[in-house]
């Protein structure tokens, strides 16, 4: 396994922390429960997507979704529920899990639904007003100042002259 040193870029940059937690926190690979349970993202839509997880045999009382600095978490714990049953073999997945996705600026979760075991997570990129791009108007008429400051140095010209 290959591992990557990015403190090199720590030292170097200024502003650019939360990016390089992404990048160090991404490269770490834990062994334990990183294929469980198996997901999907999809892009369905300019500024939406949705994540799908397959959590057969989770309830919604089982499941919680947070979402904390950027980051959205979801996890499932079972409830003890198997009524002293004597299992000569326990082939499906009983265990918990732990899932966290790095979102973007802006995107939030806009809902979520649990459905014959998939769980669906549907995000949306919400841009303030503020920061989206907007045209400005160029007009050919000069605004009444620059016209009168003109007339004025033109005026003022002709009598040095």
């Amino acid at each position: 396994m290959t591992t990557f040193d990015f403190s090199p870029l720590f030292r170097s940059t200024v502003g650019f922390d939360r990016m390089m937690r992404l990048l160090e926190n991404s490269s770490r690979v834990t062994e334990a429960g990183q294929g469980y349970p198996p997901y999907n993202i999809e892009k369905t839509g300019e500024n939406a997507y949705r994540i799908t997880l397959a959590v057969a045999g989770f309830g919604e009382d089982e499941i919680s979704i947070e979402v904390r600095e950027g980051t959205l978490t979801i996890e499932g714990a079972r409830k003890d529920d198997d009524g002293g049953a004597a299992y000569l073999y326990r082939g499906i997945a009983g265990r918990g899990f732990k899932r966290q996705f790095q979102l973007a600026d802006h995107v939030e979760v806009a809902g979520a639904n649990l459905h014959n075991g998939l769980l669906t997570v549907d995000l949306e990129r919400r841009v303030p007003e503020a920061l989206k791009p907007r045209r400005v108007e160029v007009s050919t008429a000069a605004p009444a100042k620059v016209a009168a400051d003109t007339a004025k140095q033109i005026g003022d010209s002709k009598k040095a002259a």
